[in-house]
């Protein structure tokens, strides 16, 4: 007799919403709509009267108050999911997340002592830093300059400038990057434990990662301390939920009550019930989804095959083995050299765009497709339109460059964005102090932090962002870049 199918993944708290909601009730409380369709019409048209009656406000006995309530249940069994000792479930993304950590590394040990951080990490990382008022200490990436992106940090660098920094109380890495690139995540723990530091991954794009014998590892089972998943982005929840985990080491153990008081100060008091939901159906639908994942690792190879044997655009990450901060790299992600093929990556995403087939980020030289989870695209037309492009589709294309080297630290982050700023001429501003975080976007990593000096070639390369199909520059007080905020008398 063939075994019994196993049960699927509980979802607790999804399942109490939909009994509170479906429920005949009087609504004399917000949310405004009161679940009305005839008080919202608007609403109800749009999103459909179930969304309507799941929308709740919070503390309701048994969905998110008392002991044992299902919201308390749905973040245990992510816990377990992820090998994690505790779980926070998270409504305005991982830049909430990173933000957290930010605030509660602030108190943790020594308000003085150092982080190290990747240079290359998320912006969000950057305003945590101006938050908390961190005090960074920078280790660079390894640069892809034929690609022009930033991978990872290998154990060596790390080594190096903890080496310098004996008094450093974590370490900020990010792996996967936005092209997959995973980093040696139980060599960076053994060198950041050895110098006494916690290590906190931005796992934003490794919401899957474990799930599968065919992805990498996730990080908390690899030594890392705490661990940040954007869970919309590869777990598909909801757009703008996100988790927050941490291991149950020494570090993990020190750093929970400090990230539980940091979250009380970043989460909503109104937190979405719809995206609270997305996070339990998310983390059931990974415990279950073995074939749907084996589905799109395929779908993903045998893109990246067509694109090989047609011969006219490359695969970018057929190059990572040259990097030795890489020691594997996402399945499901497409990376794509159309510069081999006479195209921007601007160019290719936003025509493509128009053409009704959407990419996940670009750079001048490359382009990103991703595949979800369950996620099996048509290949047939994804390869197609990319291989009708021709370097007239979007007339002119700016050059955008090689990243550019961070400027010089003159004032720490904190001071920089607090203190007394003037708008300038953006060539005015070169040798000046920045009091902003400014990042090219996509991808959102920091090209100039408040308190560096900014220098001609970050200016060149930000202006020519901005100018390209796309692209803009986050954290600019002015969208046109006509003008930059520098410290007034720096």
């Amino acid at each position: 007799m063939p075994d019994a199918a196993p049960a699927p993944a509980a979802t607790p708290y999804a399942d109490a919403l939909a009994v509170h909601g479906d429920r005949e009730q009087v609504r004399v409380i917000v949310p405004g709509h009161a679940a009305d369709p005839v008080a919202a019409p608007r609403l109800a048209a749009y999103f459909g009267e179930t969304v309507l009656r799941r929308d709740v406000t919070p503390l309701i006995p048994g969905l998110d108050l008392g002991p044992g309530n299902a919201l308390q249940q749905a973040r245990e069994l992510a816990a377990d999911a992820w090998s994690a000792r505790r779980t926070w479930f998270l409504t305005n993304g991982a830049s909430q997340a990173n933000r957290t950590v930010a605030l509660a590394l602030a108190s943790y040990r020594s308000t003085d002592a150092p982080v190290v951080v990747q240079r290359s990490a998320h912006s969000s990382t950057a305003d945590g830093i101006v938050i908390a008022g961190l005090h960074p200490v920078w280790v660079q990436p390894s640069i892809d300059t034929e690609h022009g992106i930033a991978h990872g940090v290998s154990p060596t660098a790390l080594a190096a400038v903890l080496a310098r920094t004996p008094d450093a109380k974590a370490v900020l890495l990010t792996s996967p990057s936005y092209f997959g690139a995973v980093a040696d995540i139980p060599a960076l723990a053994e060198v950041a434990h050895a110098a006494g530091a916690a290590l906190i991954v931005d796992g934003a794009w490794a919401s899957h990662f474990g799930f599968h014998e065919d992805l990498p590892a996730q990080p908390l089972t690899q030594g890392a301390d705490a661990l940040v998943n954007s869970t919309h982005k590869f777990g598909g929840s909801l757009t703008q939920s996100a988790m927050l985990h941490i291991a149950d080491t020494e570090y993990g153990r020190a750093l929970e009550p400090l990230i539980e008081r940091a979250f009380r100060l970043t989460q909503s008091t109104s937190e979405s019930t719809l995206l609270l939901a997305s996070l339990d159906l998310a983390r059931a639908q990974l415990v279950d989804g073995h074939d749907g994942i084996t589905a799109s690792i395929a779908a993903a190879a045998e893109i990246r095959d067509r694109i090989r044997a047609i011969g006219r655009f490359g695969i970018a990450s057929d190059d990572f083995a040259a990097f030795d901060d890489i020691v594997a790299v996402d399945p499901m992600r497409v990376s794509i050299d159309v510069a081999r093929g006479g195209l921007s990556g601007h160019q290719v995403r936003n025509t493509l765009m128009e053409r009704g087939v959407f990419l996940e980020i670009a750079t001048e030289t490359c382009v990103v497709a991703i595949l979800g989870p369950g996620v099996v695209p048509d290949i047939d037309r994804f390869i197609a339109e990319l291989h009708a492009l021709t370097p007239t589709d979007a007339g002119e294309i700016p050059t955008v460059g090689s990243i550019p080297a961070p400027g010089e630290i003159v004032l720490p982050p904190r001071d920089a964005f607090l203190q007394p700023s003037v708008a300038v001429p953006t060539q005015d501003a070169v040798g000046r102090v920045s009091a902003e975080t400014l990042a090219a976007y996509p991808p959102g990593i920091p090209n100039v932090m408040p308190g560096e000096l900014i220098t001609a070639e970050a200016v060149r390369f930000l202006t020519a962002v901005s100018n390209s199909p796309g692209g803009h520059v986050r954290g600019a007080s002015d969208p046109s870049l006509e003008t930059l905020r520098v410290v007034a008398h720096g």
